[in-house]
Order: structure tokens, then C-alpha cells, then sequence
């Protein structure tokens, strides 16, 4: 294994921030190439727990020479977002400088561009250099995942169509239990990747992707850091690297992807219509129908005329809720992975800022 650091001077003097790359090199160039990053949103912790127990399999791989396709892993590859804490809590998701999502506004170029995102780099801010030095690397793979977390939820993914079904063998080797079918044209990191390579001849767009994947997969939730739950992932992940030919062994046996396969269309996300205490009657991970009474917002405590019902605007999987128990008014309190599209307008992109 061999082991760098991308290095970011900060935008004020005295600062710098060490982004830490770990790479197995493969004994097989035909062999796809993988780039694997965790806690971009560096309050997600999750991926970085997998990628520490994936390490140590990569490493006994590695000695056993069954590294056949060349392997990047960042297990945290945010340090200026784990740098960030506002009155004792990690402010993880947004960078506070400018307010920007850390997953967003990464550059949409052509994969013949890639050597062009590094030039010029000391004249971008900190996190902007680090998008840009995330986002090359994981050019120079033909497998990215981006590992992220939910708030309070099920094992899912964000897998653009393109790439559908050919990525229901990631699915079924992380036990997720839905995938919402993204559109590509957000400016995240998992879609920017794709849009380069769709955009391989500028202007002409590619349908499908044969061989290649860019995939955001969301595991759990944020509380859901526990060595039992990070070695189940990293096997599991292990497992999809063996099933693809990166690394060399013999696959266990082969599981199926079961669970719901649905067009971001088809997310309903549910929001609070006041500010209180919410009160939930159902979990996730549970089939709910329309109408069924979902949670309960309490604006008045001690006063039973202020009590809000949520009911469910149709059939579907209760996939991911709110951690957080006092609400604001519109603030997200669940997601939905609807049967059919949501009746609500949906922009194209991502579900959320």
C-alpha cells in the first residue's frame, strides 16, 4: 500500500489541511480501476469506519498478490469539513466560508479535460482545490464510489440510470434495501463524474455507461458507526471487487438486489407544514399506505387543538426520517420510495441541498 497526502494550504496564513490517499497498485492493467472516497460530508462517519476495515482486507489482499486493478481509497476526504465545529457541533455538511454544500459544485467538464482540473490550483479557495483534486483522481478510475450517510435510515444508493441495471450486483453486495435512480444533472460529486464520461465528445451525451460506475451509496444513518456494521460493509464491498474482477479470490455466494428500484420522481419527501414536536408512528424500513398516519406534530404542547397528523401521500417504503425530534416549520421530516411518481414539482437534480 502505498500512502500520500493532497495537501491544502488554507485561505488564511498559518493554515493547512492534509488529505491522507491510500493506494494498492494492481498486477493486472486490463483489470478495472476503482476510486473509493469516504466523508465527503465529513459529519458522515460510516464510510470512513468501512474503509477502515476495508484496508485491512486490501492489505492481506495485497499480500497475497490478488490485487489485480488499481485501488484508491480516501477514508476521509474532508478535512477542512471535520475542521469545522459551531458551539461543540461538527459542521460537516456545509462549508462554513462559503456556504456550499461540500457535494456540490463540482466542475462538469469532459473526461478529455481531466489534466486541465490541476492547473492553476493555487489560485482557487481551499475546498475548491480539494473538489478539484477529489474529482481527477476519480477520473482516473472506471469504478467511483462516493460513501455517504443518511440522518436516520435504511442502506440505499443514488445510482444514475445510466449505469442501471449493470449496478444491482453493488446493491445486492452491500445489502442495500432501495436505490432511487438519479437523472445526472447535478453538480455532485457522483454525477459529475458521470457527466464526464457521458460527455466523453462534448455535446454528444451517452445513454449508457457499459463498465463504468459513479454512484453515491448512503449507509444508514450517522449514528450507524459500529465495528459489527463496518465489517458487514466492507466485506460486502470486498465482495463487489471480487465479482468485478479488481480483486482476485473466490466470491461468496452471489446474493440478488430485492428491493425497490425507483426514479427520483418517485420520492416523496414529507414535510413538517409547522414547527414542533414530532411524534412518529411508523419506522423506517417499514411498507406504508397511503392515508396511514405517519407522525404526529405537536405545536402546542398541553394543548391538544394544536396536534398536526402526516399522513402518507401514497404506497411505498418509509425509507429515511429526521433524527431531530423538535421540527421547523417545512423542515424534512421523511422520505418515501414511492410506487408511483409523487404529485409534487421536483427541479432536476438532487432530492436536497
Amino acid at each position: 500500500m502505498d500512502v500520500s497526502e493532497i495537501i491544502l494550504p488554507g485561505d488564511t496564513p498559518g493554515i493547512e489541511w492534509r488529505v491522507p490517499v491510500m493506494r494498492f497498485n494492481g498486477n493486472d492493467p486490463a483489470a478495472p480501476k476503482v476510486y473509493i472516497q469516504a466523508a465527503l460530508h465529513a459529519n458522515e462517519l460510516p464510510g470512513t469506519a468501512l474503509a477502515h476495515f476495508l484496508c485491512g482486507k486490501l492489505r492481506q489482499a495485497e499480500s497475497e498478490g490478488r490485487i489485480a486493478g488499481d485501488i484508491t481509497l480516501v477514508p476521509q476526504a474532508n478535512s477542512v469539513g471535520a475542521a469545522q465545529s459551531h458551539f461543540g457541533e461538527l459542521q460537516g455538511r456545509f462549508d462554513l466560508g462559503s456556504r456550499t454544500n461540500f457535494n456540490r459544485d463540482f466542475p462538469l467538464i469532459s473526461i478529455r479535460d481531466r489534466a486541465e482540473l490541476l492547473d492553476g490550483l493555487d489560485s482557487y479557495p481551499a475546498i475548491d482545490r480539494l473538489k478539484r483534486e477529489l474529482i481527477h483522481m476519480a477520473l482516473g478510475a472506471d469504478l467511483v464510489l462516493d460513501l455517504h450517510c443518511d440522518d436516520e435510515s435504511l442502506q440505499y444508493a443514488y445510482i444514475d440510470e445510466a449505469f442501471w441495471p449493470e449496478a444491482s450486483d453493488l446493491a445486492a453486495a452491500l445489502n442495500m434495501e432501495a436505490v432511487l435512480l438519479s437523472d445526472g444533472e447535478s453538480s455532485a460529486f457522483e454525477e459529475a463524474v458521470s457527466f464526464a464520461w457521458k460527455y466523453e465528445v462534448p455535446g454528444e451525451r451517452k445513454a449508457t455507461l457499459s463498465g463504468k460506475l459513479s454512484v453515491t451509496v448512503e449507509l444508514r444513518g450517522r449514528r450507524d458507526v459500529y465495528p459489527g456494521m463496518a465489517e458487514t460493509d466492507a466485506e460486502g464491498l470486498l465482495q463487489f471487487l471480487i465479482g468485478r474482477g479488481i480483486v482476485n479470490g473466490a466470491p461468496a455466494v452471489n446474493s440478488v438486489f430485492s428491493g425497490p428500484a425507483v426514479p427520483l420522481d418517485n420520492v416523496e419527501i414529507v414535510r413538517a407544514p409547522q414547527g414542533g414536536t414530532v411524534l412518529f408512528h411508523r419506522d423506517i424500513g417499514e411498507r406504508v399506505s397511503e392515508g396511514e398516519l405517519l407522525a404526529t406534530i405537536v405545536t402546542r404542547p398541553g394543548f391538544v387543538e394544536g396536534d398536526i397528523d402526516i399522513h402518507a401521500p401514497q404506497d411505498g417504503l418509509f425509507l429515511t426520517r429526521t433524527s431531530d425530534r423538535l421540527v421547523r416549520r417545512r423542515g424534512d421530516l421523511m422520505k418515501i420510495a414511492a410506487d408511483q411518481p409523487s404529485k409534487a414539482a421536483r427541479k432536476a437534480g438532487t432530492l436536497e441541498d
